[in-house]
């Protein structure tokens, strides 16, 4: 593990706070989960080409192992949201939280298993994030076979996530953040689109606030939240970006309490600090020297 360089902290402090708002712009959007999920990849997909092409670089400039590795991102990705969003219509939202917040552990064993060091430190500060993300959602599990179905696909979707997150992080090594976010959310959006027409979800005839909503969901928690976060991992580790993104639960519930009146429960802001003293714990477990690389081009 590297210290990140603090250009990467300023960058996954301002993505995380753009996925925080996903939960909240998904509530107001009058359409099914999976299909939101996959219209906010697909209309990403136009800006990613504008870039790419702007930058000079391309798709067709990639190795086989990159493309490989670039569709793995992306189907991992359409595997998370496959998973992750249908787990809350089978258990309680607090236990699809607390089970899918277990990403940064899977982040870690992953690391693990690849030979990656992890401080002892490192896995200290995991358990404190994952405890204040628990705080928060508090603890609501079931032994009801269909709670338990639910259970399971929210762990499933947070690894996923960390399996997303650490694949994008070896892709980033020689692939630029524009080509390798265009070949992953095109990949996403073909499996989500399969997911979506075996599901039968409608994917239009929505109204106005709706796609406004959508829009809102590409340009924020997509472009700013998603695409920040692989030009991140270009010098970030998997499993210090898997404990930051906790920080979304945190903030969804304060977005939450200004866009639709709710009140936060008492236990956001242990929840809070919980979460912050795990990611200060988790950098500080990093190494000495900060992890220098060069940007590609169009970064």
């Amino acid at each position: 593990m590297a210290r990140p360089p603090t250009t990467d902290l300023v960058l996954l402090t301002l993505a995380v706070l753009a996925v925080s708002t996903s939960a909240p712009l998904i509530r107001g959007a009058a359409a099914p989960s999976l299909a939101v999920a996959l219209w906010r990849c697909a209309l990403a997909l136009p800006v990613l080409a504008v870039v790419v092409a702007a930058s000079g670089g391309g798709v067709r400039a990639l190795d086989r192992p990159e493309r490989r590795r670039s569709a793995l991102a992306g189907v991992l990705l359409a595997g998370h949201f496959a998973t992750w969003v249908p787990s809350l219509s089978f258990t309680s939202v607090a236990s699809a939280t607390a089970l899918v917040a277990t990403q940064p552990v899977w982040a870690a064993i992953i690391a693990r298993r690849r030979g990656e060091h992890m401080p002892r430190r490192a896995w200290l500060g995991i358990s404190l994030a994952v405890a204040g993300t628990v705080v928060l959602s508090g603890v609501d599990l079931s032994i009801a076979p269909r709670a338990l179905f639910g259970d399971l696909l929210a762990i499933v979707g947070g690894v996923l996530a960390a399996a997303y997150v650490t694949v994008g992080a070896d892709v980033r090594r020689t692939v630029s953040t524009g080509v390798y976010s265009l070949v992953c959310y095109a990949v996403a959006s073909l499996a989500l689109l399969a997911v979506c027409l075996v599901g039968r979800q409608p994917l239009s005839g929505y109204d106005s606030s709706t796609w406004l909503a959508i829009v809102a969901l590409t340009v924020g928690p997509q472009l700013l939240g998603h695409t920040v976060l692989n030009r991140v991992l270009r010098t970030t580790g998997a499993t210090l970006v898997s404990v930051a993104i906790l920080f979304e639960v945190v903030g969804a519930a304060v977005l939450a309490w200004l866009a639709f009146g709710e009140v936060p429960p008492v236990s956001a802001l242990p929840a809070g600090v919980l979460i912050g003293a795990g990611v200060v714990m988790v950098v500080r477990a990093s190494g000495d020297e900060p992890a220098v690389a060069e940007a590609a081009a169009m970064d």
